[in-house]
């Protein structure tokens, strides 16, 4: 287990850098509790976690957006979710940039689908930047925090 542990922490921050550019919620979880054992550091591993996330969503709207010909061909199986995620789109306007950060299945695809309306690239990469690092804090502290406490609560 001390093996396993120690690989995680030597390549961990890569391997949250590479889960974090798609989603990456667990991946960040992880890291906070890895951290909270000592073996990460949870400031680095927020801002690893942080970075890949947004320029994630940025890649993937940029690509819809530049792309909307080829991305729609890929789109034909997910009508329920471009339609949950439209519905989400047009009932929390801006806060839905911050709301499909926490829901799986609708993370990838409110940028996408963003991308290929009209919404406006510096807007989306404004709100982008603030959600990634709500989500990076809220997610990264609040698992390193819950986890200690579950330890001491153990111990």
């Amino acid at each position: 287990m001390d093996e396993i542990l120690n690989n995680l922490a030597l390549y961990g921050y890569i391997i949250l850098a590479v889960y974090s550019f798609g989603g990456g919620m667990v991946a960040l979880a992880g890291a906070g509790i890895l951290s909270a054992l000592g073996k990460m550091d949870i400031t680095t591993s927020i801002l690893v976690a942080t970075s890949a996330n947004f320029l994630g969503d940025t890649v993937l709207f940029w690509l819809a957006q530049s792309n909307k010909k080829e991305v729609m061909k890929y789109l034909r199986k997910h009508r329920r979710k471009i339609a949950w995620t439209n519905l989400l789109m047009r009932r929390y306007g801006w806060m839905a940039v911050f709301i499909q950060k926490y829901i799986y299945g609708v993370k990838t695809l409110v940028p996408i689908i963003m991308g290929l309306s009209r919404y406006d690239f510096k807007k989306f990469v404004f709100l982008n930047f603030f959600a990634s690092i709500v989500w990076g804090l809220v997610v990264g502290l609040g698992s390193y925090y819950f986890s200690a406490a579950v330890r001491a609560w153990f111990s």
